[in-house]
């Protein structure tokens, strides 16, 4: 009685331990899914700080927590996506304008992890190296489900072109980059207060016509994003001080946008407090070195 009572315990723990050894995958996966959940709700947090200085430790204990977690789990399509869109706003509100060749690497990681997410699409990952034309047709396969990695990827290469000017290989990209911030136009305009239309702005209105310019288009999407934004999301109003208005040399235009950025009440928007922190940060300093550009 005893001897079976003692092989019976032995296979219970054999089964056992088979059991977790042939779920250890799966339960580690499980684990790493429920910790990206968990992220979700930190970003969402993390929107709402006022301290920029928490805000910045916060975010890299995040983004490298992050990117363990995409080790773990690299085809984790929502994971992907929060690096992409962590990795940009880093980038852009603590890192371009004190070390732009830093935010580089910033950008250009972001940029891989969001074409990584997108790359689970078929017809958009084999279209990617072809010409526009192959790349607009590959865009097609993208459905609304899929704005939000694609606005963040398309936003973090575009930066990464912006402060890139001095390279070829980078402004060869712009095409592509024009092209999926279409697909994302085309798509859901109001996405993210209407950042598409930011985006376009600033693309149109940061070169002369010469270079593909043109300060009607700049306008015209910038007068659509303060519509869709209510006019209460204050970093669409920094950058385009910063781009349209110093490429056409409209001083009191840059004036006046920097301003309203800098007075707006700090909850006009509270679930975008961070990022309209950064963009009253931001407008202090431009306005502060106004003499450099005008």
């Amino acid at each position: 009685m005893m001897k079976r009572n003692i092989r019976s315990k032995y296979l219970a723990a054999f089964f056992v331990l088979f059991i977790f050894s042939a779920t250890g995958c799966s339960l580690e996966r499980f684990t790493i899914r429920s910790t990206g959940a968990v992220l979700k709700y930190g970003v969402a947090s993390l929107y709402e700080e006022q301290d920029l200085a928490l805000a910045e430790q916060a975010i890299m204990a995040d983004m490298k927590l992050l990117e363990g977690l995409i080790l773990g789990d690299p085809k984790n399509k929502n994971m992907l996506f929060l690096a992409a869109q962590g990795f940009t706003g880093y980038a852009l509100g603590f890192v371009e304008d004190e070390d732009p060749e830093r935010a580089k690497i910033f950008y250009a990681r972001a940029r891989d992890y969001g074409l990584r997410a997108l790359s689970r699409k078929k017809a958009f990952r084999d279209s990617l190296n072809g010409n526009i034309d192959d790349l607009t047709k590959g865009l097609k396969a993208l459905t609304k489900a899929d704005v939000p990695v694609l606005f963040w990827t398309t936003n973090a290469w575009g930066s990464l072109i912006n402060i890139s000017r001095n390279s070829l290989s980078a402004i060869a990209d712009m095409g592509k980059v024009e092209a999926m911030m279409q697909r994302v136009l085309e798509l859901d305009e109001n996405y993210y207060y209407g950042a598409p239309h930011m985006f376009f702005a600033v693309f149109y209105g940061s070169r002369s016509k010469m270079f593909g310019g043109d300060p009607d288009k700049a306008v015209a999407h910038f007068d659509k994003f303060v519509e869709i934004s209510g006019d209460k999301f204050l970093l669409g109003h920094v950058l385009f001080a910063k781009f349209h208005a110093v490429q056409t040399q409209d001083v009191e235009l840059y004036t006046s946008l920097l301003k309203k950025a800098i007075e707006a009440p700090g909850d006009i928007l509270p679930e975008q407090r961070l990022v309209n922190e950064i963009a009253r940060a931001k407008a202090v300093k431009l306005l502060k070195d106004k003499e450099l550009y005008f």
